[in-house]
């Protein structure tokens, strides 16, 4: 597959990610508190289901592994918010099965896939572990969300899930640049500023409430 098909994947993943967060940020501002509106995991499920193609065809573990984490708690959320059986039945299994069956097909097609994916030239070993580390603190906000939404019964984005998203993105960021990922790089940028306003907006939050 040609580069410019990959990376236009890629970026039509960050431009989703980017749009839910303009979304949540736009409604939050409205309401003047930091909101969760059903939109949200919507445009987080389907640019994860990208994002998480688009690692696969850049043989990027890293991205791999921070999509299939969170992918199934944007479907959770949604779940919470009653709009997950709102979605067609067979487009809901499809959903459910796809990360497994990429998963299966990686490791069962007669291609050496684990070098690819752990010995690649492209990315040095501590580069990769970069990815990871960088990609599971990125991953732990979502782990953090879902954990409160449960004790709480309703989806909502605490202080500590902007905190997690902030420095995740900000180590991606660092890993951006060292692997030359235009996609990471221009997404995680906009993040970080979308992350800082939602601390501000929650810390005058939490100062009216006191």
């Amino acid at each position: 597959m040609s580069d410019w098909l990959i990376y236009s994947i890629g970026f039509l993943a960050q431009i989703l990610f980017s749009s839910r967060l303009i979304v949540q940020w736009i409604t939050s501002e409205r309401q003047k508190r930091v909101m969760t509106p059903s939109l949200f995991w919507v445009l987080s499920l389907i640019a994860s289901f990208l994002l998480f193609i688009y690692g696969y065809l850049r043989n990027d573990f890293a991205i791999m592994l921070g999509q299939t984490l969170t992918y199934f708690i944007y479907i959770r959320n949604l779940q919470l918010q009653k709009q997950w059986v709102k979605i067609h039945w067979g487009f809901r299994w499809f959903l459910l099965l796809f990360p497994s069956a990429v998963v299966i097909y990686y490791f069962n097609n007669n291609i050496i896939d684990t070098d690819l994916l752990f010995r690649n030239e492209a990315i040095p070993f501590w580069l990769l572990w970069l990815g990871i580390i960088s990609q599971l603190v990125f991953t732990l906000r979502f782990v953090y969300q879902w954990l409160y939404s449960e004790y709480r019964k309703t989806s909502s984005l605490p202080m500590g899930f902007w905190l997690l998203s902030l420095t995740g993105s900000l180590l991606i960021l660092i890993y951006a640049i060292k692997r030359l990922d235009p996609v990471l790089f221009v997404g995680h940028l906009l993040g970080s500023v979308i992350y800082i306003r939602n601390l501000i907006l929650l810390h005058k939050q939490n100062a009216r409430d006191i």
